[in-house]
């Protein structure tokens, strides 16, 4: 069966390198979860780019509670994602796949900075590309950071990796008769407001018509499976 996709944007959540129970720190197996399902479709063929969150390390808007300054608390964010991008790095470079951290604040020590003719010609040569430290900015998630990066990259669609096998019409946790959708548009999204990414990023999504598939990434092959093209999750698309 062929690739349906020849260039894609995974975003992470920081918690899906986290513990399975909480969600917090770095755990080495479920990152070489990630790292083994990657190498599967970039032996494929397949163009990876990565964009990763920090909330497994720290959440920014949730530390602005205690009382700091929220810009301050998202560079505190944005660093956490750096820690986690370098993780992911090794962990794929140990799957024998070469890889490049970029990032959106200049830490030259550790990453290369973002620029984007450098991030589309890592791809063409068959790098993995980890985007770190969200856009730069204060006051924007990674969820909107993946959106423009997928973008700008020219990427034929954003996987969004959760923990649950797609988007539901409430919360499936609480709610035993909660309706997984299977497509939507980005346009569903925002009217319906479901908790899915923010109104930012499924908005950049919508102007560039850029398609979504948010998909359970926990069970082992199912990246593949949605590379392939398989019915998994739920696809978010344009209207027209």
């Amino acid at each position: 069966m062929p690739n349906l996709y020849q260039r894609v944007l995974l975003k992470l959540s920081g918690e899906a390198l986290g513990d399975r129970a909480d969600g917090h720190g770095i755990d080495p197996e479920a990152v070489q979860s990630i790292a083994r399902q990657v190498a599967k479709v970039s032996a494929l063929g397949v163009e990876v780019a990565i964009v990763v969150g920090g909330g497994n390390i720290l959440r920014g808007a949730e530390f602005a509670k205690l009382g700091g300054s929220r810009a301050s608390a998202d560079y505190m964010g944005m660093l956490a994602t750096v820690i986690n991008g370098l993780a992911l790095s090794d962990a794929l470079e140990s799957q024998g796949l070469e890889t490049r951290v970029q990032t959106a604040l200049e830490i030259r020590q550790v990453a290369e900075p973002f620029v984007r003719r450098k991030a589309l010609h890592h791809l063409d040569q068959g790098r993995v590309v980890i985007l770190s430290a969200g856009t730069g900015n204060p006051f924007f998630t990674t969820d909107t950071a993946a959106a423009l990066r997928a973008t700008e990259l020219e990427c034929d669609v954003l996987l969004k990796a959760t923990k649950v096998d797609g988007v539901y019409d409430s919360d499936p946790k609480k709610n035993a008769g909660a309706r997984r959708y299977t497509e939507l548009t980005h346009m569903d999204v925002l009217s319906q407001r479901l908790r899915v990414m923010d109104g930012t990023a499924i908005t950049l999504c919508m102007e560039n018509k850029l398609p979504i598939v948010v998909f359970d990434m926990l069970e082992e092959g199912n990246l593949e499976r949605v590379i392939r093209g398989e019915p998994l999750g739920t696809r978010i698309r344009s209207a027209t």
